[in-house]
């Protein structure tokens, strides 16, 4: 694991009550967070979760209790100076809509007096960080970006400055599910390289599995249910409340606690859209001669094909291949979806099932194609989990499955013979 770049973060006795209000909205929170450590508080709608968020950098300023950051009390000093040391990332990004992508990174840099040299550089480090390329985005406002574009940049403002921690309020909840699942790999490979402390709000449980380090649950007034590992927590619910928001499907659910690098990751046949139909026949061939591969005696079903980038864009089987009229790239399957290493299971999972062919392909940071999960491999994972719950031995499915589609083709050259 990384160094920790974060600091700690205590919370003794916090409370906030706002004027006219019967009973307090956070009501004696105390907990503490680890440097390097993503926390995330989850609860119902209304709990006090997020105004429990905003106090730590005091956008909200508590009526009573201590924050330390780093072990220094934060709450009596200048709260304009403590928003520019703790990086803060919002629900639909909070961009500012006149500036460019490049100066709401700069936003706060430029605030703090970094010389502009420092600036630039930062900015093109920070858009490299998250994914986007700095000729392409630097000049661009936020009008001009997807959702999930958007939310890319307001993470790399929250880190612009390098902050030793970084708050997030609910930034993925208005983006559609497969961009969130993105987004959320994103943050997890950005969380295991820069180390910050994150505290982050959602009232999605299956969201907080996959994020978090540790999960506070929070009853009404941001009462603490229960504050453990996931994993803890999925095993051992604290009471009927905590029981009650984890929902049915725990052994499932634990699926979001590992991840595809933590599984054998295999490889396929590969091929690019430049390579003439010659070599791809060849590909299909030469694969399963391969020691450990299956399907030695008859070769692979199936190709994958891939751009000039090195990034999935076709399945291609022997049947689409005889059949064959023009570019590769109008013949065969269209790859859905990927993941990548840091997706997790749960998430491949469902890329198996909703694809129906058994298997999903992995791919690197900026798409490239790394390797491919197959259903077998996952599907180990869950009988493990669902033996543990039960106190057995795990059994492993003893073969793959066939192919569905080599058995036709099989089926089909025998009968020409």
């Amino acid at each position: 694991m990384a160094e920790s770049h974060g600091a700690s973060i205590e919370l003794e006795h916090l409370t906030k009550r706002f004027p006219g209000a019967a009973e307090p909205s956070v009501d004696d929170v105390t907990l503490r967070v680890g440097a390097g450590e993503t926390v995330v508080l989850v609860g119902p709608s209304g709990c006090g979760k997020s105004t429990t968020l905003k106090m730590i950098n005091r956008l909200i300023e508590p009526s009573g209790g201590r924050i330390r950051i780093g072990g220094a009390d934060v709450t009596g000093i200048d709260p304009v100076g403590l928003r520019r040391t703790v990086g803060y990332a919002i629900q639909s990004s909070g961009l500012f809509p006149h500036m460019t992508v490049a100066q709401n990174i700069a936003l706060v840099p430029r605030m703090t007096g970094w010389p502009k040299a420092r600036i630039r550089d930062r900015v093109e480090e920070m858009l490299h960080l998250v994914g986007l390329d700095p000729g392409e985005f630097r000049h661009r406002h936020p009008r001009q970006l997807s959702g999930g574009q958007q939310q890319r940049v307001g993470v790399a403002r929250a880190l612009a400055a390098d902050p030793p921690v970084l708050l997030m309020d609910e930034p993925f909840g208005a983006v559609d599910p497969v961009t969130r699942g993105h987004l959320q790999d994103e943050l997890i490979r950005l969380q295991h390289e820069l180390r910050k402390t994150i505290v982050f709000v959602t009232h999605d449980f299956d969201e907080a599995i996959k994020l978090g380090d540790r999960i506070a649950v929070l009853r009404e007034r941001s009462r603490v249910a229960q504050f453990d590992t996931p994993e803890a927590i999925l095993t051992h619910p604290a009471d009927g409340f905590v029981s009650g928001f984890v929902g049915a499907g725990a052994a499932l659910k634990r699926l979001h606690l590992s991840r595809v690098r933590d599984v054998e990751i295999t490889g396929c046949p590969t091929v690019t859209v430049d390579d003439p139909l010659q070599t791809v026949f060849h590909r299909l061939r030469s694969w399963g001669s391969r020691p450990g591969r299956p399907g030695a005696a008859a070769g692979a079903s199936e190709v994958l094909l891939l751009d000039r980038h090195g990034r999935p864009v076709r399945w291609l089987r022997r049947a689409d291949l005889t059949r064959a009229r023009g570019p590769l790239g109008r013949t065969g399957t269209p790859v859905g979806g990927t993941v990548t290493r840091d997706a997790t299971l749960r998430d491949a999972l469902e890329a198996v099932l909703k694809d129906g062919a058994g298997r999903v392909v992995v791919t690197g940071r900026r798409g490239e194609y790394t390797g491919v999960v197959h259903m077998e491999t996952l599907l180990n994972s869950v009988r493990a989990l669902l033996a543990a719950d039960r106190g057995e031995a795990p059994t492993a499915l003893r073969e793959p499955r066939e192919d569905p589609a080599a058995r036709r083709e099989g089926a089909a050259g025998k009968a020409t013979a």
